[in-house]
């Protein structure tokens, strides 16, 4: 089973032999009143009140200690404390859980979360100025060169005005993706000393390779370079942001460089990854809840990304800007139109 981009931020689901596939139905958004609260809508429907207090729990809990520590599930009655149950994970985003029941109600409340939340177009955004006429006040091109371009663009409308004026006026690639920073009111990376083999925690290799995403390095242990080719992914960068906790900066990178490179970096080990596609709401609560009991993480945080949902497990405690390969495992799960 794969899934494929089809270039509009959303992956579809491609059955290969042999492959367990469920069938998808849409999901729903959850229901706000008029005071923008979130009331009960189908199976992803809970007690709003009690899930205010939910961030009061933890924080005290936390005050108290990792053995003092009580469920993470603000509708939990069962009193349990961390010290006298017998377990000690899972953690699911930075809650200890008593059971599988209350590890699903945590999952099911993230799934409303990253569901209702608002969705970013990643076509939303429309230059001023075209790139031709970026080129041309540039003084990188002349008039005729533009016009020769945009003839052949319209002839052959499924190549790139970039691409006809590197191939056929002898455009350098250099001053063209220049022309795209500016229209993206974006730098220009470089590639220097880009290591794909410590960059693959980064991202799955799914969004690698179907948002055309390249982690480039991560600078002083806080910053994370992404690279993209001729359009920036502000849905990939921020997903990247929350799930690693590091400050995402986007650039564009020359398409001959970034081929070269993009090539490398899917040739390398990623993260263990499990695709899931849920026929309902609650198959999507039950699957997740089965993977985070089965793997029982140290650490776990649940992220949409354009039509997907990422999950994240730690198997181990992280100690540098980056997990470790082995130490990460991720499940994609498909999500439906809304």
């Amino acid at each position: 089973m794969s899934l494929l981009g089809d270039g509009s931020g959303r992956l579809r689901m491609r059955k290969g032999p042999g492959a367990d596939v469920r069938e998808a139905n849409p999901f729903s958004r959850p229901h706000r009143d008029k005071h923008g609260e979130l009331g009960n809508h189908g199976v992803l429907g809970s007690a709003t009140i009690a899930r205010k207090s939910a961030s009061t729990r933890r924080s005290a809990a936390a005050s108290l200690g990792g053995l003092f520590s009580s469920c993470s599930n603000p509708e939990c009655e069962s009193g349990w404390l961390h010290l006298w149950r017998g377990r000690s994970r899972p953690i699911f985003e930075d809650g200890w859980n008593c059971s599988a029941a209350c590890t699903a109600a945590e999952i099911e409340a993230a799934i409303r979360r990253e569901l209702g939340g608002r969705r970013i177009d990643p076509n939303l955004h429309q230059h001023r100025v075209p790139l031709g006429l970026v080129m041309l006040e540039k003084g990188w091109i002349n008039a005729e060169q533009l016009r020769q371009a945009l003839h052949a663009q319209r002839e052959n409308g499924h190549v790139k005005l970039g691409k006809w004026l590197t191939l056929r006026q002898g455009i350098p690639e250099q001053l063209v993706t220049r022309a795209l920073g500016l229209q993206w009111n974006s730098p220009v990376l470089t590639l220097d000393n880009h290591d794909p083999e410590a960059m693959a925690p980064v991202l799955p290799r799914l969004f690698v390779d179907a948002f055309r995403t390249l982690p480039i390095r991560v600078a002083a242990g806080q910053i994370l370079y992404l690279g993209f080719e001729d359009r920036l992914d502000p849905v990939v960068a921020l997903a990247a942001e929350r799930m690693l906790g590091l400050r995402v900066e986007l650039g564009l990178v020359p398409e001959s460089l970034f081929q070269v490179a993009h090539e490398r970096m899917l040739s390398s080990a990623f993260p263990a990854t499990e695709l899931i596609e849920a026929s309902s709401a609650s198959s999507l609560v039950r699957a997740l809840t089965r993977a985070v009991e089965r793997v029982k993480p140290v650490r776990s945080k649940l992220i949409r990304v354009h039509d997907c949902l990422w999950l994240r497990m730690w198997t181990r405690a992280q100690t540098g800007a980056l997990p470790e390969v082995s130490d990460v495992q991720d499940v994609i799960c498909s999500v439906g139109e809304e």
